[in-house]
């Protein structure tokens, strides 16, 4: 008996945090739709930056620069 009492008591508790949940759901929904449909419409996402031809050639000659560099320190101190 003192089992199923447990039981009983465990499942009337969970009831009532189950009804506090909906009551705070119910209260978000309310406020959501107070504010209007801006809260309906989502994220759109970010468009994509594309990058030119040209743009991309200038970034990697700048790089082949910089490597060059670098290689050019490197064999200074090794030889």
């Amino acid at each position: 008996m003192t089992l199923i009492a447990a039981i009983k008591r465990e499942e009337r508790k969970l009831e009532k945090q189950l009804n506090k949940l909906q009551h705070r759901l119910n209260g978000v929904r309310s406020a959501a739709s107070a504010l209007g449909h801006s809260t309906s419409k989502g994220f759109t996402g970010v468009k994509k930056r594309v990058l030119s031809a040209a743009g991309r050639a200038k970034i990697a000659a700048a790089a082949r620069r910089r490597w060059a560099k670098v290689r050019k320190q490197a064999k200074k101190v090794t030889g």
